[in-house]
């Protein structure tokens, strides 16, 4: 209760989530939109100023992290998402459009580990994506 985690929210769900706890989940992800998202700062008058920081780049890549995720969800219990996401990998390769579905998967397995048979889900996506996020998802809840 009252706490707040923040980074990467694997570790956290793996660690410290227990199994069927979560009523309500809402996910706003990064959508992969190939983007860096600025922070922009006002002055203390409220006009517009020149300075900016990044607060998020919105890419996602094929690579070591990628790959050992990967192999969690090949090596996961739920068979229905290890064979959709060894399916995939055949289909669009090694690549960053495989890196988006395949971190997201891990994270979707957690959140459905977490959430109580009664509890629902609600996924914020766009169209870049929303169409690999709806096969995870699809592994996922095995509907």
């Amino acid at each position: 209760m009252n706490h707040l985690s923040f980074g990467d929210n694997l570790g956290v769900l793996k660690d410290s989530i227990a199994t069927e706890s979560v009523d309500l989940i809402y996910l706003d992800p990064p959508f992969n939109s190939k983007r860096d998202y600025n922070l922009l700062f006002k002055s203390p008058k409220g006009h517009e100023s020149e300075a900016q920081i990044t607060a998020f780049e919105d890419s996602w890549h094929w690579g070591e992290q990628a790959e050992r995720e990967f192999d969690e969800l090949v090596h996961a219990p739920n068979t229905d998402v290890s064979e959709m996401m060894q399916a995939l990998r055949r289909f669009l390769g090694e690549n960053d459009r495989l890196a988006y579905p395949t971190m997201m998967a891990n994270r979707l397995l957690q959140l459905h580990r977490v959430l109580k048979p009664t509890g629902s889900l609600y996924l914020h996506c766009d169209p870049t994506a929303s169409h690999y996020l709806k096969i995870v998802l699809d592994g996922v809840f095995r509907k």
